[in-house]
């Protein structure tokens, strides 16, 4: 009875999330898309003080100094500028795979920091950007990493018997990525090809972001391991926290805005 109840609270959870997304993306003005994103990424910004140790006084004050970044950056109008994603990439694309495979523990917590604003305010800033490109174009973004690993899950669970990193997250193997690598090989042909891209070109960049997502998912994994939680808050009944919910996205989004500024 308590896995149903769970089961309900989650798709209820989902349901209504996934509602608000919607009406956000296209149905509100410019200003309630971002009031929604903001609050969805201050709320991620003081999880993340927890996850780094932080008391109470300390991540309510790392949560106001997140909006007060993202108000400084949305009024310096740098949402559109390449170099605004570029320590995103550095950081999914280089360091996560090296901190990953070496098992680093949690950085100082003034690193820990700084890091937790690059992969918010990026994600936060692509967010705002694409948006503003086109809602169905952040909408086609948004759903490869729910498309990958939706798709993992369900192949993993079926032929699933090589893990994929076992000492960060059990459940994952390597035939149920590569399972939802092809599920979005086939969900990216289905796509219309943008203005200045080619069909090869915007699978290459689908892919590279499928496989960031994986990093997205495992990276906070890791982090929750070494912060000795489970979740990190239960601000979301049956789903946990906001970052449980957008650690994919953390890396998709920023590297999918850069790519989309640098070959549109």
């Amino acid at each position: 009875m308590s896995n149903l109840s769970n089961l309900s609270q989650r798709l209820i959870t989902a349901g209504i999330l996934g509602g608000a997304f919607l009406l956000a993306l296209f149905v509100a003005p410019p200003w309630v898309w971002f009031a929604f994103v903001v609050t969805f990424l201050t709320a991620a910004a003081w999880e993340w003080a927890g996850l780094m140790k932080l008391g109470t006084r300390s991540r309510l004050a790392y949560a106001a100094a997140t909006l007060l970044f993202t108000l400084a950056a949305n009024a310096l109008d740098i949402a559109g500028h390449l170099t605004t994603y570029l320590p995103a990439l550095l950081f999914w694309a280089a360091i996560c795979p090296l901190w990953l495979k070496r098992g680093w523990h949690l950085p100082a917590s003034w690193l820990g920091l700084i890091l937790g604003w690059v992969l918010l305010l990026s994600t936060l800033l692509a967010l705002l950007f694409l948006r503003m490109e086109s809602p169905y174009l952040l909408l086609a973004i948004v759903s490869i990493a729910i498309v990958a690993d939706t798709a993992a899950y369900f192949t993993g669970r079926a032929f699933g018997k090589h893990k994929l990193a076992p000492a960060i997250s059990p459940g994952k193997t390597w035939e149920g990525a590569i399972g939802g690598a092809i599920a979005v090989a086939v969900y990216t042909l289905l796509l219309p090809t943008p203005d200045g891209m080619g069909k090869g070109q915007l699978l290459a960049a689908a892919l590279f972001l499928c496989i960031l997502s994986v990093l997205g998912d495992l990276f906070e994994s890791w982090i929750k391991r070494r912060a000795g939680v489970k979740d990190s808050s239960q601000l979301l009944p049956g789903h946990g926290g906001i970052l449980d919910r957008i650690d994919s996205q953390l890396a998709v989004l920023p590297v999918a805005a850069l790519i989309w500024t640098w070959l549109t």
